[in-house]
């Protein structure tokens, strides 16, 4: 889903009052609680066939996802149809596959690079260094027509959409488990499956592509629901309703690009059962900083600048167990905040964030 497009959607109201109040609120609140979802995707051996169908040996063995949530977690309800994923990999191919259920299976858009979640859809999003900038897009609906497109950085932080980017040698698939766009039976839902060549990911990936045994990126998952009514025999949008966003791990807000809530996804090629899914070191270190980034947002609406103080902040940094030598500097574009985090086993590691979001293992 898109936040900067399409102005009539209450998506945009929703997220224009969050803003409006304090980021770090909203950050503690609201964010915070949910723990992101971890998946462990194995390699295949065997290329895949992209039917939609999800029938190959490797499929059986690949575990499907938690079901969806919606976008803000338990806030709200729990999705009225049920969604879930799976993900595998070989060389050439990072493959997603998802199944929806859904008991009136619709869609109207055909044209290539359209505004896809405008219907019913699946969208991918893809940060695989986990900086929160240059990460990937994918919507797909079930008339299988897709809208791919780049983004340098989250809308909220100034951030552009490039729709012009596309995705070379991308296979997608759609398999309806029912009939399409016929409003005179019940469904039972619709499948995607989608292939991602590594070569083209590996132009904003900054680390290797295909991955190395055990590396992480960050990946979200969303599907988009509309409410509908039958007129005419023909499925019509409720009037004045806003669409639901059922999401794989939940931002706590209804934002999608918030890259620092987006899932991991650890990548082996051991058979299953013999790795286990490893926590990430730096997750600590990057939700302080996350931390002082939502906080200095706040603080830059009040005072027309930021703070290059953390005490002006009023965080408890000294506080947070395994994170020290905090460093906070201005630079020409805004500020850099830096912090150590040592954590068990693992090599102690400094990241950073500055005002755009953006963060980074900066060099010890």
């Amino acid at each position: 889903m898109k936040l900067l497009l399409l102005p009539l959607f209450p998506l945009l109201a929703t997220l224009a009052m969050a803003q409006e109040s304090s980021q770090l609120k909203v950050w503690r609140e609201k964010v915070l609680p949910i723990l992101q979802q971890q998946y462990l995707c194995h390699h295949t051996a065997t290329p895949l066939v992209i039917d939609g169908k999800m029938d190959e040996a490797a499929w059986a063995t690949a575990p499907w996802t938690a079901d969806f949530q919606d976008i803000e977690g338990d806030a709200k309800p729990k999705p009225t149809f049920r969604t879930h994923a799976k993900m595998l990999w070989d060389d050439q191919y990072f493959y997603i596959a998802a199944e929806l259920e859904e008991p009136h299976v619709w869609g109207t858009i055909t044209k290539h690079d359209e505004v896809i979640f405008a219907d019913p859809d699946f969208e991918v999003f893809i940060d695989p260094d986990g900086d929160n900038h240059q990460y990937y897009e994918f919507e797909m609906n079930a008339l299988n027509t897709g809208w791919d497109l780049r983004l340098t950085k989250p809308y909220k932080d100034g951030g552009q959409a490039l729709n012009e980017w596309n995705i070379p040698g991308l296979k997608t698939a759609v398999h309806v488990r029912g009939t399409l766009n016929d409003a005179s039976d019940r469904d039972q839902g619709w499948n995607v499956e989608l292939a991602i060549p590594w070569k083209v990911l590996a132009e904003f990936a900054n680390r290797s592509t295909p991955p190395q045994e055990g590396d992480q990126w960050r990946a979200g998952f969303s599907r988009v629901e509309w409410l509908i009514d039958i007129k005419d025999g023909k499925y019509v949008k409720k009037p004045k309703t806003p669409e639901h966003n059922w999401i794989w791990s939940p931002q706590g807000v209804v934002d999608m690009h918030r890259p620092e809530t987006w899932g991991y996804v650890q990548f082996t090629k051991k058979a299953p059962g013999e790795v286990q899914f490893q926590p990430d070191p730096a997750a600590a270190a990057r939700r302080a900083l996350m931390e002082v980034y939502y906080a200095q947002v706040d603080f830059q609406k009040k005072n027309a600048r930021y703070a290059l103080d953390l005490q002006d902040l009023g965080l408890p940094t000294a506080q947070t167990p395994g994170l020290s030598q905090w460093s906070l500097k201005a630079t020409p574009s805004g500020y850099e905040c830096s912090v150590l985090g040592t954590f068990g086993q693992a090599p102690p590691q400094r990241w950073s964030v500055q005002q755009d979001s953006k963060l980074a293992r900066a060099p010890q």
